[in-house]
């Protein structure tokens, strides 16, 4: 116990006396000092203590051999807070500071990874997705055998699937809802949003791994589709459905749906053959 409370003690000291040095250094005129603060302060990975410094810096060394420096270690260190918003800026600034700069490339990819760090979940506004995309795109563009390339590649990978999932969500979500809006005698419902919805997803992203799940969804939708369809519109509607349980079963012939495109088909049938 007592052990524990001298160290304890010991602890409080410390972080008191960094804090005394660090406000000194803040306060202080001497410029060259406190750029050697910030430089230790964020090589030992203490970007609470360097930020702060380096955001005065920043305008404090510019126009000098400094100023490069403290800008990347700026974004590095906003970077290292997880501030993923300030660090995809600041290195953006760098970059169009410093576009044959020392780090040039590095900013370059950070501003993407940046952006990839705060992409939301898959149900949520993409929009951030999108612009992690673009930013890791023109790093490729750029620095085409950049040594962060193969990474670069991954992370669009990584946020198509991102947008494909979102895209997933949004189909099946209307295939949930159903007939809930709308209905076919008023020109519409849901199970068409969900067609259209999929198809496209499939047209955008036709190697996606969620091939198969967007094709049971259409599939699915159409037969709802058909049997919700007013007497006009039944018979195109449910031979459409049996030629899309047709074709799925053809391309998934080990689909754990294909019992269900079966069935659809035999139920298609029933009004088709007529």
């Amino acid at each position: 116990m007592k052990k524990s409370f001298l160290i304890g003690i010991c602890v409080a000291l410390l972080l008191t006396s960094c804090a005394h040095e660090y406000n000194q250094v803040y306060k202080t005129t001497d410029n060259n000092y406190k750029y050697e603060f910030a430089k230790e302060c964020f090589a030992k990975g203490k970007y609470g203590f360097a930020v702060p410094l380096l955001q005065d810096l920043v305008t404090i060394e510019k126009g000098t051999d400094n100023a490069e420096e403290c800008l990347y270690m700026l974004a590095m260190g906003e970077y290292g807070l997880k501030d993923y918003e300030a660090a995809s800026e600041t290195f953006k600034k760098y970059y169009q500071t410093y576009p044959r700069g020392r780090y040039a490339e590095m900013a370059s990819f950070y501003i993407g990874q940046s952006l990839f760090e705060g992409t939301p979940e898959s149900r949520l506004d993409q929009t951030p997705t999108i612009a992690a995309i673009a930013a890791f795109q023109d790093y490729l563009d750029i620095f085409p055998e950049g040594k962060m390339k193969s990474t670069a590649q991954q992370r669009l990978f990584d946020l198509q699937d991102k947008l494909i999932r979102k895209e997933y969500l949004n189909a099946k979500l209307y295939y949930n809802l159903g007939s809930y809006f709308g209905n076919c005698t008023s020109g519409g419902n849901n199970y068409e949003a969900c067609i259209i919805t999929a198809q496209n997803a499939l047209n955008d992203y036709p190697y996606s791994n969620l091939r198969e799940d967007f094709s049971i969804l259409i599939m699915k939708s159409k037969y709802e589709l058909a049997q919700m369809s007013v007497e006009s519109k039944k018979l195109q509607r449910y031979q459409d459905a049996e030629d899309e349980c047709y074709g799925f079963i053809n391309e998934y012939p080990n689909s754990k749906e294909r019992k269900t495109a079966e069935d659809f088909i035999k139920k298609c049938k029933q009004i088709t053959k007529d």
